[in-house]
């Protein structure tokens, strides 16, 4: 999907990274030479989150550096295949090899191989990130919201369950609220990105909502401009963006749980996020209406307002909220 990124995720671009490109340590095993591959493959193709890390305390900034590269490099190896079927087989053995401490002589995987040591990241978070990949490749349709999420779990929630266990927490509430905040960031990509991702024949609205409004899936992708200021479609975003506010109001609980050095980053990205969606709802909900983004003045003052207020007032329900049930597998048999 196109995205600027999921919740603190690496801005993605058509051209492919590999990470033997960046390996100033060639094939030897020293740490902090493989980390600073990580932050070169993402300062080159994802400035996005090489200036969103700045605001992260310093001891994070290198294991989600490891983290996000990782993710780039798996993104782009089923992007750019000509089997995308066989690049997430390859995935997965990748993933085989770093999950049992014989990591490929690559930067990317063993600094990811030590990372997921260190802070015991579990394999089925992981393996969830790389079917989000696959479904992608697939081109897969989504009938209804829940489908919808599920495909948000895997995308974007992973992003938040493993940022969350980086920082330091793994109870069960903290990391629910963590599922909550990447929802509600990918929802807000898909209100935002409608036009783009039709241009690519790609759906992300649930179909069903379509087809209740009298409008067919396929001729909405196929004739997206036709749809420009159609209150059918403006009622659909609507609807999801209403669907991410709920989430990102559950979030602000779980930011609260965070530790005091961790808050600031979180909170600026889910005040940035929702600001995207104001300015969606601003003009009308309407797909033709051009891509909507924060403007820099506003992105300071969110950036200064997080920094200030790292914790937001939440009402106590919010903490004890159950776990997006498309996201419950995430946290199955280990938190």
């Amino acid at each position: 999907m196109s995205s600027e990124g999921q919740p603190g995720a690496p801005s993605f671009t058509p051209t492919p990274v590999r990470s033997a490109d960046f390996n100033p340590a060639g094939d030897g095993e020293d740490p902090a030479a493989d980390v600073e591959a990580c932050k070169q493959i993402l300062a080159e193709g994802s400035k996005s989150f090489a200036a969103a890390s700045l605001i992260l305390p310093r001891r994070l900034r290198g294991p989600a550096a490891v983290f996000y590269a990782f993710c780039r490099i798996a993104d782009d190896l089923v992007d750019f295949s000509d089997d995308p079927g066989e690049a997430v087989v390859e995935l997965a053995a990748r993933l085989d090899r770093i999950y049992a401490g014989e990591p490929d002589a690559d930067p990317v995987d063993r600094a990811f191989c030590r990372v997921v040591r260190a802070y015991e990241v579990p394999r089925v978070v992981v393996d969830a990130l790389i079917e989000g990949f696959s479904w992608d490749a697939d081109e897969r349709d989504y009938e209804t919201l829940d489908e919808v999420l599920a495909y948000c779990a895997r995308v974007a929630s992973v992003i938040g369950v493993v940022m969350t266990l980086l920082m330091g927490p793994r109870d069960p509430r903290t990391l629910a609220r963590a599922c909550d905040l990447g929802a509600a960031m990918q929802l807000t990509n898909i209100c935002r990105d409608v036009a783009e991702d039709a241009g690519r024949e790609r759906l992300y609205l649930p179909a069903t909502w379509l087809r209740e409004r009298g409008i067919d899936p396929a001729h909405f992708v196929a004739h997206v401009d036709d749809y420009a200021g159609d209150a059918r479609i403006a009622a659909v975003i609507e609807t999801l963006l209403a669907k991410a506010d709920t989430f990102y109001r559950r979030a602000d609980a779980g930011i609260a749980m965070l530790p005091w050095d961790s808050r600031p980053a979180i909170r600026a990205a889910r005040l940035i996020y929702a600001d995207i969606g104001r300015v969606i709802r601003e003009q009308g909900c309407d797909p033709m209406a051009g891509r909507a983004h924060t403007s820099k003045g506003r992105k300071a003052w969110l950036l200064l307002r997080a920094w200030v207020y790292r914790t937001p007032p939440s009402p106590a329900p919010d903490a004890d909220a159950p776990i997006i049930p498309a996201c419950a597998f995430l946290l199955d048999g280990w938190s």
